[in-house]
């Protein structure tokens, strides 16, 4: 969403070493005037959108994206690999999760992992009018 296509974008543009991205949403035209997208983007899944967007920003950064919605019980295991697993050397956990979600399941299904885990997270969100935000950190 829009917080997401921001925080990848600048972390993607500042270096940093690996990113790992999950949605399960495809790209509309409704979607130009807030994020990242171009027009012919349109119709292929974000996570894919995304991929070919952040590679021409930085192809230096290391990317893992899923085209999974990680509220299904199928996706969970994943999502907790991912965490436990997803450092840049693929042996260690992640250094922080960072949630940009705009659903309540998403959040609580990102919160049950990182307590689960013992891992720390940054739960953000934007008000569905747009003209306010939250961002807090979360330390299980």
């Amino acid at each position: 969403g829009g917080v997401g296509s921001v925080v990848a974008e600048m972390l993607t543009r500042c270096g940093i070493g690996k990113l790992i991205l999950y949605d399960y949403d495809s790209v509309e035209l409704a979607n130009m005037n807030r994020l990242f997208f171009r027009p012919e983007q349109k119709g292929m899944s974000k996570v894919d959108a995304s991929l070919q967007t952040l590679r021409s920003i930085n192809p230096d950064v290391d990317f893992e994206a899923y085209n999974m919605n990680i509220t299904t019980s199928d996706s969970y295991g994943h999502l907790l690999d991912r965490i436990e697993n997803g450092a840049l050397d693929g042996k260690r956990r992640v250094d922080l999760v960072l949630s940009c979600v705009d659903n309540y399941a998403a959040r609580m299904t990102i919160n049950q992992a990182c307590n689960e885990l013992g891992q720390t997270w940054l739960e953000s969100g934007v008000s569905e009018n747009a003209v306010s935000g939250h961002i807090q950190t979360l330390i299980p």
